[in-house]
């Protein structure tokens, strides 16, 4: 599978903690490599999202692994 990140998350990428934005990168990278990560479904919705400590990003899965949205917890739900 290939990471395709949208701008929308670029910009949130951007806008967080460079730590946090290189760890979520390579989670990312890795599910999109092995499958294998923190990944759950979103019940009712077609996303998946992937966990690091408070951020989320949430994806779908056609082919390739498409980054739609990432944000902290407490907004990425909304």
């Amino acid at each position: 599978m290939q990471l395709i990140i949208t701008r929308t998350a670029e910009k949130a990428l951007r806008r967080m903690p460079g730590k946090d934005a290189a760890a979520l990168i390579e989670k990312l990278k890795g599910y999109a490599q092995t499958g294998q990560g923190d990944v759950k479904k979103l019940v009712g919705q077609p996303y998946y999202r992937l966990r690091h400590g408070d951020w989320r990003a949430i994806f779908e899965i056609e082919g390739d692994v498409i980054v739609i949205r990432i944000a902290h917890r407490r907004e990425v739900y909304e």
